[in-house]
């Protein structure tokens, strides 16, 4: 179950993207096509070219934490693609989740940041 907390964003790319790229090049491919801050601690999510497979990129104030996740039996259903943003309820979007590491990605992005002196 996803317990959003605060001002909870998430950014869901429709296209699919290549499953090669890690943190640094998700968060290249987010401000050159969507002129969005990968650094704001939202979360964007990323989908293979068969929709088999999802990267999950969020910043948690300390670094970039990317979760992958490989999507097993009913897959989901992605809403085809249309202008403006990509609205999903509370069913579908868990149903994206479901069976991801979600509590981890939330955890280290909600954990106290360490001070430096």
């Amino acid at each position: 179950m996803i317990i959003p907390a605060g001002n909870f964003r998430v950014y869901i790319s429709t296209e699919a993207i290549d499953f090669r790229k890690g943190k640094d090049g998700l968060a290249g491919h987010i401000k050159a096509t969507f002129d969005l801050d990968p650094f704001s601690g939202a979360t964007f999510v990323f989908r293979s070219r068969h929709a088999s497979k999802l990267k999950m990129l969020v910043w948690d104030g300390t670094g970039l934490v990317l979760v992958s996740k490989r999507m097993s039996g009913k897959r989901f259903i992605w809403p085809k693609p249309q202008s403006g943003p990509l609205v999903l309820t509370k069913v579908q979007l868990d149903a994206l989740f479901e069976g991801a590491d979600w509590r981890q990605v939330q955890a280290v992005a909600a954990a106290p940041k360490p001070e430096f002196i």
